[in-house]
């Protein structure tokens, strides 16, 4: 895999068995010799421990800092306060288009660590510096390791080694020591679960992750991580999001505050609530075990209504189940048939999350 980034977590999951796969210009971890289904069941039962540490952090500080954020993005930082995280969306000024998905950390006073998806962290830095007032803007993605910590049980285990770190709430921010390294601690993720999310110096993550496991927490790959998110009905940027799919379409119309004031795509987006999107994303509970797969077609009365974006056979639901851009005049109730390789399979729209 030659040309791929590696975490500094990489050598601890070879020498734990994980089966090692590119994934947005990374060598990452699918799963471990338990297997993805394991993994998925762990988390919605107990804990797990997943290595994101693909996904980028920008550091935004000093004067200026909530400016830029403010205009960047499409969510409002007034409506939260340091100490706390915020989901919100990068914007293509063209079209609304949704170039990223992503979470802030308001560590302390004029610092905020911007969290990208792992191949967008170059255009998220470049829409910082373009915008009108310039902090201070560090892409310190190569310098920490961020692992994610999910499940029920996870405040319960991680409370064992770490009270501190168990103890950040819901979409909370702070700053800790764990295994007597310092470390940022947010309480997001993307498996639908309660958890945090932690951040380290690259040099400390293998004792980190070791201390993490300890506590009986497991460790969970890719793999688990994408069918969690599926069953939570969570957008991942490239299938629910990403070039020609605007928050309005996505569902997420929440996440935009047009009433902060100007913002990077705020026009475009603006013209589209006044239009009305031509599409909108919803779940589709498929009868029977068969995965659906993105791409294929949906089906009412014999007309195309809408393409899969995302889907697979759900551990909890024991039943197939997808997320798809369908006509707005689609509703949750409504029967469709989803085209499978030629084969029509029944299809309920339905409301997400599924789980």
């Amino acid at each position: 895999m030659t040309g791929l980034r590696h975490s500094p977590l990489g050598d601890v999951h070879v020498a734990l068995g994980a089966k090692m796969v590119p994934f947005s210009g990374w060598e990452m971890p699918l799963s471990y010799p338990g297997g993805t289904l394991a993994e998925h069941l762990a988390c919605r039962n107990e804990s797990v421990v997943f290595d994101v540490s693909h996904l980028g952090t920008v550091r935004v500080s000093g004067a200026g800092a909530f400016d830029a954020i403010q205009w960047a993005f499409t969510n409002d930082l007034n409506r939260i306060g340091e100490g706390r995280a915020q989901y919100t969306h990068l914007l293509d000024p063209a079209d609304a288009s949704v170039l990223d998905d992503i979470i802030v950390w308001w560590v302390d006073n004029e610092r905020f660590e911007v969290m990208p998806n792992a191949s967008n962290t170059s255009r998220v830095n470049k829409a910082l510096r373009d915008a009108p007032t310039l902090p201070r803007i560090e892409d310190v993605t190569s310098d920490r390791a961020v692992v994610a910590v999910q499940g029920p049980k996870t405040r319960e285990r991680l409370a064992r080694v770490s009270p501190e770190a168990a103890a950040v709430g819901r979409f909370r921010v702070a700053r800790t020591e764990i295994a007597g390294c310092e470390a940022t601690v947010a309480g997001t993720g993307y498996t639908g679960e309660d958890g945090v999310e932690i951040a380290v110096d690259a040099q400390a993550a293998t004792a980190v992750w070791d201390l993490i496991g300890s506590a009986g927490i497991t460790p969970a790959g890719l793999g688990a991580r994408d069918t969690l998110r599926l069953e939570a009905g969570l957008p991942l940027h490239g299938h629910e999001l990403g070039a020609g799919i605007s928050p309005l379409q996505a569902g997420l119309g929440w996440v935009v505050r047009f009433d902060k004031g100007d913002f990077r795509g705020r026009e475009a987006l603006l013209a589209e609530q006044q239009a009305g999107p031509s599409r909108l994303l919803q779940g589709l509970l498929v009868e029977g075990r068969r995965p659906p797969r993105e791409g294929q077609t949906v089906w009412r009365d014999g007309t195309e209504i809408g393409v899969i974006s995302s889907g697979n056979f759900s551990p909890i639901r024991q039943r197939g189940i997808a997320l798809a851009f369908l006509h707005p005049d689609i509703a949750p109730g409504d029967e469709v048939t989803i085209d499978v390789r030629g084969s029509e399979v029944p299809a309920v729209v339905t409301s997400v999350p599924f789980v």
